[in-house]
């Protein structure tokens, strides 16, 4: 019989740190040794009461903050530190120090994840599952604290798949889902967290706002911010990040861009923003240069509405998001009183009153959150309801009451195609406005111009920089490998149907390498 398992984290092998990086880190490792998690020995003591200790490690795209976040997680798991990471937590042990590494949106902690830093959202760590008893020993034997249970109405191979499953990624839900379970199954609901964490790690903490500031500060008593402050500050800030209010010593500025970085022309974009003497004509010239000299950076004459089913193109103006959106559903032939299968929306909030707090915690915890970027899939098996794909999220496939609303131009009021009386609020997501796409992160990513070109003739500034420029900034930076730079108000029609073939999820190979008791 197959005795307990262990799970070995996975995690980037490690790499050379620049001078600034390990002055960081040597920050970073003082105060967490203050706090008793000592990073070169791997020593740890029981949490106590001392001072809350706040950081903010700072620097613009390409200055190793994701690596020196994704090192400092690794240092932390190799001391001994346990992992929390939002979809599981067993039993609570009084020594124990935890670490949850957090970010604002789905996308954003997956993008941390496919790097091998265990990342969750900060809606999922305020919130904690309620787990069905005889499933529970499932999660307890993934996670090394009981042995491999005899689950009546599951067979060995689908233990063995969900073990294969939990190796690859530590996900407890995602495992679960792999012999064949569905949420509703194993969670039967969520509660507020009532208990503190111990360290937090925040990654994209330049979209926090003061309130999520506040919320993580009850919850952490040591928290390591990471942002970037040129990107754009939350909506109603006035330009401020909550970095901002810390002191000059509790912030480490992060300056040297690293070599993975060099040699890459979106970067090299994105920085040249910094230069005052740079206006948008003249950086249109640079974007059009460097077309020509990398394929990496597209010059394009229209919006290309393949691309935009699964990567949104990047909008200022709310008045060109909808009129994109329109040009999208029209190029697909989408009917005006239905969605069709494969259509991308975002996530506008949850519209439930309060008395339903119990409903709003499960959307939430389930990844529909605000501005979370979810694929339809199709009408749900009750009225009103939707079948969706939360993309980033670790369990995706969800089925939700939902209000789907289609903005149309000129029109005051949306158009809703899909309507329970209440639930999750939905937009369209083929065109999104930068503010909402920061923290996201997409393969392809197109640039509406013009808008941009609007936003320099308004002469608005931010934080002390012309709004262009930090807009131009944040959408530039969205891009992993490709940019496209669109430069008129056109559409190229589609070349295939829109689909949700892409969204199966993939087959798990099985793999066990389980240790025995000893």
């Amino acid at each position: 019989m197959v005795g307990a398992m262990t799970l070995t984290a996975r995690a980037p092998a490690l790499l050379t740190l620049s001078d600034d990086q390990a002055d960081a880190h040597d920050r970073v490792a003082a105060d967490l040794l203050a706090a008793g998690i000592d990073l070169a020995h791997g020593g740890l003591t029981p949490p106590g009461e001392g001072k809350p200790s706040v950081l903010a490690v700072m620097g613009k795209a390409g200055s190793g903050k994701t690596m020196l976040l994704a090192q400092l997680t690794r240092a932390m798991i190799d001391a001994g530190v346990q992992i929390v990471s939002g979809d599981y937590e067993g039993k609570r042990r009084k020594d124990r120090r935890t670490l949850a590494v957090l970010a604002p949106t789905n996308k954003a902690a997956s993008v941390l994840r496919l790097r091998g830093v265990p990342a969750t959202t900060i809606h999922r760590i305020l919130y904690t599952p309620l787990y069905d008893p005889q499933y529970e020993k499932i999660a307890e034997w993934l996670s090394g604290t009981g042995d491999r249970p005899v689950i009546e109405d599951l067979p060995d191979l689908a233990l063995d798949r969900a073990f294969a499953f939990f190796q690859q990624v530590a996900s407890i839900p995602g495992a679960l889902a792999a012999a064949g379970l569905r949420g509703s199954d194993f969670i039967k609901g969520w509660k507020r967290r009532e208990e503190p964490l111990d360290v937090g790690f925040i990654d994209e903490s330049s979209m926090l706002d003061e309130r999520q500031f506040d919320d993580l500060r009850e919850i952490f008593p040591t928290l390591v911010l990471f942002g970037d402050p040129a990107q754009l500050a939350p909506v109603g800030q006035s330009g401020s990040m909550v970095f901002d209010r810390l002191g000059s010593s509790h912030k480490l500025m992060l300056n040297r861009i690293h070599r993975q970085a060099q040699d890459n022309p979106i970067l090299d974009l994105a920085h040249a923003l910094a230069d005052p003497a740079i206006g948008f004509e003249a950086f249109e010239r640079m974007v059009e240069a460097e077309s020509k000299r990398d394929d990496r950076v597209v010059w394009a004459e229209r919006v290309d509405a393949d691309m935009m089913a699964r990567s949104p193109v990047l909008v200022w103006r709310n008045a060109t998001r909808i009129r994109l959106i329109t040009a999208f559903r029209a190029a697909h032939g989408a009917p005006d009183d239905a969605l069709l299968p494969g259509e991308p929306l975002i996530c506008d909030g949850i519209e439930l009153p309060l008395k339903h707090r119990k409903k709003r915690i499960d959307l939430e915890a389930r990844g529909l959150i605000k501005g979370a970027q979810v694929i339809y899939l199709g009408p749900g098996n009750r009225d009103g309801f939707a079948k969706l794909h939360v993309v980033g999220a670790e369990d995706p496939q969800v089925s939700a009451a939902s209000i789907i609303k289609i903005e149309k131009p000129d029109e005051d009021e949306p158009f809703i195609p899909s309507a329970a009386k209440m639930g999750a609020a939905f937009l369209h997501g083929a065109a999104v406005t930068i503010h909402k796409a920061q923290g996201s992160q997409w393969e392809n990513v197109q640039v509406f111009a013009p808008d941009l070109y609007a936003a320099a003739q308004a002469g608005r500034t931010e934080a002390g920089l012309p709004l262009w420029k930090r807009l131009a900034y944040v959408a530039i930076t969205r891009a992993e490998s490709r940019l496209f730079w669109i430069v008129r108000n056109r559409l190229a029609l589609p070349k295939v149907p829109l689909s949700v073939e892409d969204l199966r999820p993939a087959s798990v190979p099985l793999t066990l390498t389980p240790q025995t008791d000893a």
